[in-house]
């Protein structure tokens, strides 16, 4: 094929920056293919673990309260193999609950510390931050209680956080403290849900 004058230049430019860069254009070229299937790989493991870990949540799901030990594999697996996604948090609960109503209360803990720590939800942290603040407060462990319970958490569970602080502060006899908290919980509670009712007649109770 014959080139005119400006084609056989523009050829022999390219020819001679090929020369000299050829080698790094290719291995940049390679570089980003190689990148883009590393990329598409990564996302279908994730799409898979997500679907495998959705399926192992939803047989945990319906599985019988009273069977706590599969309960509690079920829950081991999602936790230990399934941690990045949002099943793992919520099977802890689902776990401590069930340790909870068969009064092992030393591995609901220990789910539930799982849970408020690494759950990928805030709403699943927020939940378990309150049920593990609950047990400490049922052991009288009022310092720790509260030192959960002033850690950030989902604000939509502030009316909750407050009430249960209003309910140590009175059990340390902390009067002036517990009103704070238990108008604090009256200002974020749906005002026609029981559970403002219910922290309404707490504060009436102190004199408030």
């Amino acid at each position: 094929m014959a080139y005119d004058l400006e084609e056989q230049e523009q050829l022999d430019e390219f020819k001679a920056w090929w020369k000299k860069n050829g080698k790094l254009a290719t291995n940049l070229v390679l570089s980003a293919l190689i990148a883009y299937t590393a990329w598409q790989g990564y996302g279908y493991y994730q799409n898979k673990k997500s679907i495998e870990a959705s399926t192992l949540y939803q047989t945990l799901v319906v599985t019988e309260a009273s069977k706590l030990a599969e309960i509690k594999t079920q829950a081991a697996k999602l936790t230990a193999d399934y941690a990045s996604t949002p099943y793992a948090g919520r099977a802890a609960i689902i776990s401590a609950k069930a340790s909870l109503a068969a009064s092992d209360t030393k591995a609901a803990k220990t789910q539930l510390e799982w849970a408020a720590k690494n759950a990928k939800e805030s709403t699943t942290k927020a939940i378990a931050s309150l049920q593990l603040a609950g047990i400490l407060f049922e052991e009288k462990n009022y310092d720790a209680a509260l030192q959960l319970l002033t850690k950030d958490a989902d604000k939509g569970f502030t009316g909750l956080k407050e009430d249960l602080k209003g309910d140590i502060y009175v059990a340390q006899g902390k009067k002036t403290e517990a009103k704070k908290a238990y108008e604090a919980a009256l200002n974020e509670l749906d005002a026609q849900g029981r559970m403002q009712q219910y922290t309404r007649q707490k504060l009436e109770a102190l004199g408030a």
